[in-house]
């Protein structure tokens, strides 16, 4: 199946994954915590059923957040796979505040090739597969019409560019390190008009995308099924996840599933 038929099924599998968050979102649901001490609601566990789901008939391997069972033994010997997180940004789903996503990658010899960014609360998704972009509002509405050209929400290159004036720089809503914020006051006195946005989840990634923010420093843990959907997004507008300090590109199926510190831009 050519890429664009399974950036299709992922951006449907990824609405599907939307409608039961926000079937929960309305209701007073219960919070639980991992043993690391993160939130997880039964919104995350039934957006993973339907992904899971949705996505199983490519027989390709499916490596997510809620249902992560295969050893490096076993990934070791995947070339292609799918790298799910069901429900990107919990913190902000039980603060209600609407910046949470639902993020599926394909990956392909360690480096994701294609990616779905779906953002229930607003119903916009973000997806790339290749050098091509799309953005496409009211998803859900969009994806029912039975004449849906995905070709059509793409976003031309010339509309593409950076941010105009200052740099703009975005930090995690949830997760600011004290590493993070060093690194910024060091930048600051290199660029004096720094504006920055904070903004949860991978929603981040498809405001890079957008052109509405310039970098993004991440300076403390986060897992490949955070950044993988995203970093599909931003190869496909020119741009790029860097570990720091090495400023070698970020890959996926390690034998640690834990993100180095890094810097997208």
């Amino acid at each position: 199946m050519d890429l664009i038929k399974l950036l299709l099924l992922a951006c449907r599998v990824s609405l599907e994954g939307g409608k039961e968050i926000m079937e929960v979102y309305k209701t007073d649901f219960d919070v639980h915590f991992k043993n690391d001490k993160s939130p997880l609601t039964i919104a995350d566990q039934n957006a993973h059923d339907v992904i899971h789901k949705g996505l199983s008939p490519m027989k390709y391997p499916i490596m997510s957040e809620e249902g992560m069972e295969s050893s490096y033994e076993v990934r070791k010997n995947w070339t292609r796979y799918w790298c799910v997180d069901p429900l990107d940004g919990t913190r902000e789903f039980v603060k209600r505040n609407g910046e949470f996503t639902v993020n599926i990658a394909l990956v392909e010899n360690n480096s994701p090739i294609l990616g779905v960014i779906y953002v229930p609360v607003l119903d916009v998704l973000y997806a790339a597969a290749g050098n091509i972009f799309y953005k496409i509002d009211k998803a859900i509405k969009n994806f029912q019409e039975s004449s849906f050209d995905l070709s059509r929400f793409a976003i031309p290159v010339l509309e593409r560019g950076g941010t105009m004036g200052s740099l703009k720089v975005l930090v995690s809503r949830s997760h600011l390190s004290v590493e993070t914020k060093r690194y910024l006051e060091e930048l600051s006195n290199v660029h004096s008009d720094m504006e920055y946005l904070s903004a949860g989840s991978a929603l981040k990634f498809g405001l890079m995308a957008e052109g509405k923010a310039d970098l993004y420093p991440r300076f403390s843990p986060c897992m490949e099924w955070d950044t993988a959907a995203g970093h599909a997004i931003l190869k496909s507008v020119g741009k790029n996840i860097y570990r720091y300090p090495s400023g070698e590109e970020l890959s996926y199926n390690k034998i640690n599933l834990v993100n180095d510190w890094f810097i997208a831009r």
